[in-house]
Parts: structure tokens; C-alpha cells; sequence
């Protein structure tokens, strides 16, 4: 069994689209949330995983936010953390820490468009396709190792908020696979490269809509 310490800031809608994917040989250690109003803590709760909260405004540093963050994480002894809407940027010593067993999900296929606003951006560079990214975390910001990609078409008519509700149906589906991937011990990481054995050759898993 692989325990999962899953990060949120608010509600957690991927959390609970990965809770409720109910993945054989996976145990949901955990929900952590900076903000202690995160709606999502009151979700998991009420379904019995154990919930915590860690008010980043509390602490003096970054550094001293992630190192307490560590040692609450680690208090549920996590194979894989998993960032679910969790909106700090980590600290190149957090994300070490964590290396090869932490998971996070951009709204854009990476490497197009990390940061923010990515669904106005792709909408103003013409972009016939969006979606999202799985990926490994490391200390550079939406630039970790990809995991799983699912691909959505730009509609003429799209706006931010519509490309966005698309974006986010489509995440909902590839997290808990890539999640699934790791359980089954079925990831390789060499670099750059991410493969799924017996799986698509570059881990990628594509859904149109």
C-alpha cells in the first residue's frame, strides 16, 4: 500500500477527483492546507482521511514555512506527495527533498505557458489546442519531468473562464492515472524523460474533447 499526502490550497477539486478514483493499492495518507479555510479540508474530512493546516502567514520565511510543511508530510511517512491546487512556490531544498515522489498539475501543456493566467495567454497566442500537465516537481517552476498530458481544442468562441471549465474536466481524469502510474510502480524517470511501462512510450495520455 503507497501512502499519498495530498497538498491544497482551496477547495482541492483534483484531491478529491483523486480520492474518489478510489485507486486499488493506494491509501490517502493525508490532506495539507496552507490556508486552515481551505474548503477542501472540510471535504476529506468528512470522508474520513486526516486533514492538517499550516498557515504560511505564520512563519518568518519560505524557508522556515517548507520546513515545517516537511516534517508535517513526513509524520504520514508519504511515498508520493501529490499538489493539487497548492499555491506556493517550494524551495529548491523542499523539492529535493521530495525528489521522484512529488507530483504536481499545470493547467497548459508544458512547457507552453507556466505561471499564471495560462488559459488568457493560450486564448492570445491563437492556440488551437490547450489542456494539462502532469509532471514531476523540481525546483524550477512548471518545468519538471512530464508524467501525462490530456489535450482539449480552443473553440472560436472559448473565453478564459470556458477554456478553463474544459482544462479542468480533463484534469480531473489525468491525475489520478498518472497517480494510479506511480502506485503500480509503473514510472521510469531518466532525466527529462518519463515512461509508463507497458503504457504509451513517452507517458504522455492524451484526451481529446
Amino acid at each position: 500500500m503507497k501512502n499519498i499526502v495530498i497538498l491544497i490550497s482551496g477547495r482541492g477539486s483534483n484531491m478529491q477527483a483523486i480520492v474518489e478514483a478510489q485507486l486499488p493499492g493506494a491509501r490517502i495518507a493525508a490532506v495539507i492546507a496552507n490556508r486552515p479555510d481551505a474548503a477542501g479540508l472540510a471535504w476529506a474530512a468528512e470522508r474520513g482521511i486526516a486533514t492538517a493546516a499550516l498557515d504560511h502567514k505564520a512563519f518568518a520565511s519560505r524557508e522556515d514555512f517548507d520546513a515545517a510543511l516537511a516534517a508535517q508530510i513526513d509524520a504520514f511517512a508519504p511515498d508520493l506527495v501529490v499538489l493539487a491546487g497548492f499555491m506556493r512556490i517550494l524551495t529548491p531544498g523542499f523539492t529535493q527533498h521530495y525528489a521522484g515522489r512529488m507530483f504536481n498539475i499545470h493547467p497548459s501543456l508544458l512547457p507552453a505557458f507556466p505561471g499564471l493566467h495560462t488559459h488568457q495567454r493560450a486564448l492570445d497566442a491563437g492556440c488551437r489546442l490547450a489542456g494539462a500537465t502532469v509532471h514531476f516537481v523540481t525546483a524550477e517552476l512548471d518545468h519538471g519531468p512530464i508524467v501525462a498530458q490530456g489535450v482539449v481544442a480552443v473553440a472560436d468562441d472559448d473565453t478564459a473562464d470556458s477554456l478553463a471549465a474544459k482544462v479542468l474536466r480533463v484534469e480531473h481524469q489525468i491525475y489520478p492515472q498518472a497517480v494510479r502510474w506511480f502506485v503500480e510502480g509503473r514510472l521510469t524517470l531518466a532525466g527529462q524523460r518519463v515512461r509508463v511501462d507497458g503504457g504509451s512510450a513517452d507517458g504522455a495520455l492524451v484526451c481529446p474533447r
